[in-house]
Formats: structure tokens, C-alpha cells, sequence
């Protein structure tokens, strides 16, 4: 919730302020042929301030700072002919557009209210900062991509930590899952199919408008686009819709099409070589009250069998976990996002995980746990406790891939540096007296202007 916060804010903070940089702004510095803004400087700075309320003024330098590096490593993208297709920029942009509409309970109106501009209007104003941000990424990634360490990297790494600076790490477990959805029954199937057809008549034979339909019926959040879905490649949607959208011909309606999500009607709009621009209606069938309790009773059937050791957890989830979850080709672990660890923070854990192991022992498994998947869904599933660490101060021998990850990031930092002294020399660089009194920016200050 706080990114999407920070997100939503940045968005917002960047839509307010543009109309006053054509009077307010000037350049503050200059890293080859990017420049940087005051109005960046102080968007940049607000956002910290929101964050933290004692931001001191002098944390402008360290913003000031940060910032040129992001320039460097953007001025280098474009010499080196760095690409960042449109697809990746628009994939993005909708994703982010969609966390907001997310927060906003999927209110179009009351985004439009909160930005004064329509989505479109938004995307085409945050496009090219995205743009850059990407390619900022995408170098920065290139330049660190072979930094690793040694177990004796690590071990001096850790070594050198103060004892009375080392971190002390809360309680931490790792669970296995196996995810098991409901299946809709063959009466509500055929209910969603009829109803598919209907609609599908009513474009083909009727002349209704796709989008118009789709707005009205479909049951994802694209309906508010029309059901528009954007420039795509081979290989993001799931193989059922993504056969049928290639083998369309322009403003082609799909027969009805099934898939993991429910049943589909695709048009494709265009066609560039193996990019497509398609939208869709989807229905999803009602899971009835008997569908649901249908899975919990399959899921503790499973559940019994293993507690009899008539089979093992981890067949069990080859056998009956939905393919599509992580833990699947994990067997079974969950991962943590945060941490890419399968160690979680008990207090980290969401709520209907944490209260099912709350009383459990190591290698205990649990009742059908109810819980929602990503698009709202209903679905069970059996968590296994894996193992649970007490609170303690950091060690080698507990906490080796933390501490592995935290020696990767202090060299990739390190790295970096090393990187940016050396590119200053080679690259223009001016910054504005106004900052002056940065020392941290006593590195891109030898000269001030370089050849």
C-alpha cells in the first residue's frame, strides 16, 4: 500500500507542478546531454519530505546527488544504444495506471476527479519519465550484471560488522502450499456460454459496439477500456486465448474461447509482424456454494492422506497444487517477494497464513485454509510449517542469504561508484551555484566543465 501511496503520489505531484515549470524552473545541472531541473530537485525533495517530516533542508544535496547519477547512467543508455521497446513502456504505464485505479476501487471517475486529467491524458504525460526511468534501470543492471561474491566475501564481510551493530532478526518460518481452486460445475459453465453467445450475436449479426459490450458485461478489469487489452507479443497471455487471438483476421470476432480465467470473446484490431492489439469480453462462470465446499473437502482428503504418510507433502503438490502458483515448481516452498528467500518474518505473514501455523509444530499440516487469489477468486489451501526460527541476533550459520545478499548490495554499491568517478571525467558535467555548499557533490565539481 505504500508504494502504490508513493506511486499515486508522484504521479500526482508531477501533474501539479508541470504547469509551473515553464515559469518556475531552470536547469541545475547538466550530465552530457540530460539535464536536471529544479523542479525534479524539489518533487524529488517533497516526496521525501511526505515520507519523512524531520527531512532536513540538506538532504537536497544527497537528492541533488542521487539525481545525477540517474542522468550519468541515462546519458550512457542513449550512447550506448540501450532499447526500451513501446510495448515495455506501455505494459508498464497500464500497470501502474491499474495498481491506482486498484486503490480507487476501480473508480474511473474518481481517478479523472483526483488527476484533473482522463487516464490517457496521464499516460501520455508520465510516458517519457517512465521511458527514462527504464533506461536508467536497464544500464544500471547492465553495469553491476557479474557482481558476485565468494563465501570468504561473505564471511569478511560479515567479520567486519560491529558486533553491537548486528542486526537482530525476528522470529522467521518457512511454509509450503499446495493451492487447490474450486471447479465450476457443467450448469453454470453452459449459463456463461449462453449468455456469450448472446452477446456474441448481437455484435456479429446486430452491429452492437465490441467495446460497448464489453464496458456493460465483461468481468475483468479491462472492461473500462472496452475491453481493450493493448500491444502485445507471443507468449503473455494463456496459450488457449493467446491461440485463437493469432489466428484472427483484422476486427475478426473469436468464437467462444475457454480458458483457466473463464470463457472469451477476443477481437483482434490489428496486426504488426508478431505484435497484436486485441480486446475481449470474459465471462466467469459463478462458483456456487457447493463448488466451494466440494474443494475444501477434496483439499482435506489430501490433507489426510499425507498425515498418514500415505503420501508425501511434496507428491501431493505435483499432483493436486494449481500450476500456475510459485510454490508449484518450488515444491510446494513459498518465496518470499520481499526477500527472493523462502524465510518470512512472522509478523510479514498475511493474516489467514499467519493464524493456521500460530499454533502448529514444525512439519505439522493444516486444515483447508479459505483465501483470495490475485483476480479476487475464491480458493483452499494446505500450508505446511517447513521450519521456525527463534529471535536472535544475526549469524553465519542462521542467516547466511541475508547476509550473502546484503555483502552483494554493499560491493554492487561500491561498483557503482567506482563507475560514476570514472564516467565524470569522460562527460560533460556542470552543476549550479545554488548548490555549492553540497560536499557530497565535491566528485562532479573538479571542473566544471569537463571535455
Amino acid at each position: 500500500m505504500r508504494n502504490l501511496l508513493i506511486i499515486s503520489f508522484c504521479i500526482g505531484l508531477t501533474t501539479t507542478l508541470a504547469a509551473q515549470r515553464a515559469t518556475i524552473d531552470k536547469v541545475v545541472g547538466k550530465v552530457g546531454s540530460e539535464l536536471l531541473l529544479l523542479s525534479e530537485v524539489e518533487e524529488q525533495y517533497a516526496l521525501m519530505a511526505s515520507q519523512n517530516p524531520n527531512t532536513p533542508p540538506s538532504a537536497r544535496c544527497n537528492v541533488v546527488d542521487g539525481m545525477l547519477t540517474n542522468k550519468l547512467l541515462l546519458n550512457q543508455a542513449k550512447l550506448d544504444s540501450v532499447e526500451v521497446s513501446e510495448e515495455e513502456v506501455e505494459t508498464q504505464l497500464n500497470a501502474r495506471i491499474d495498481r491506482i485505479l486498484t486503490y480507487m476501487n476501480n473508480d474511473v471517475t474518481q481517478f479523472e476527479a483526483y488527476y484533473g486529467q482522463t487516464i490517457n491524458e496521464v499516460k501520455e504525460q508520465f510516458r517519457e519519465d517512465l521511458r527514462g526511468q527504464i533506461l536508467t534501470d536497464r544500464m544500471r543492471a547492465q553495469i553491476m550484471k557479474d557482481v558476485t561474491v565468494t563465501p570468504s566475501e561473505v564471511k569478511y564481510f560479515f567479520n567486519n560488522i560491529p558486533n553491537d551493530s548486528l542486526p537482530y532478526f525476528n522470529s522467521e518460518v518457512e511454509i509450503s502450499e499446495i493451492v487447490y481452486a474450486p471447479k465450476v460445475n457443467a450448469e453454470e459453465k453452459a449459463k456463461a456460454i449462453e449468455k456469450l453467445k448472446q452477446i456474441r450475436m448481437r455484435i456479429v449479426e446486430g452491429g452492437e459496439d465490441f467495446a460497448a459490450l464489453a464496458q456493460k458485461f465483461s468481468d475483468d478489469g479491462s472492461a473500462r477500456g472496452g475491453g481493450d487489452l493493448g500491444w502485445t507479443r507471443r507468449g503473455k497471455f494463456v496459450p488457449e486465448f493467446e491461440a485463437a487471438a493469432y489466428n484472427l483476421e483484422q476486427n475478426q470476432i473469436s468464437d467462444i474461447v475457454e480458458s483457466e480465467f473463464g470463457f472469451h470473446l477476443i477481437q483482434l484490431l490489428e496486426r504488426r509482424g508478431n505484435s497484436i492489439h486485441v480486446r475481449h469480453i470474459l465471462f466467469k462462470p459463478e462458483v456456487t456454494d457447493a463448488d466451494l465446499e466440494s474443494a475444501r473437502m477434496r483439499l482435506d482428503s489430501v490433507r489426510q492422506l499425507v498425515q498418514k504418510d500415505s503420501l508425501s507433502f511434496s507428491i501431493a503438490v505435483k499432483r493436486f497444487s494449481d500450476k500456475n502458483v510459485q510454490s508449484y515448481n518450488n515444491d510446494g516452498r513459498m518465496v518470499n517477494p520481499a526477500s527472493g528467500n523462502t524465510f518470512f518474518e512472522v509478523g510479514d505473514l498475511d493474516p489467514d497464513i499467519y493464524f493456521a501455523i500460530d499454533t502448529m509444530e514444525v512439519g505439522e499440516v493444516s486444515a483447508p485454509v479459505e483465501f483470495k487469489g490475485q483476480t479476487g477468486e475464491t480458493q483452499y489451501r494446505l500450508i505446511k510449517l517447513q521450519s521456525r526460527t527463534a529471535p536472535h541476533r544475526a549469524s553465519l550459520q542462521l542467516d547466511y542469504f541475508k547476509i550473502q545478499q546484503a555483502s552483494i548490495e554493499a560491493k554492487k554499491n561500491e561498483f557503482i561508484n567506482t563507475w560514476v568517478n570514472d564516467k565524470i571525467y569522460s562527460t560533460f558535467v556542470s552543476i549550479d551555484p545554488l548548490y555549492k555548499g553540497c560536499p557530497s557533490l565535491d566528485k562532479w565539481r573538479n571542473k566544471d566543465v569537463r571535455p
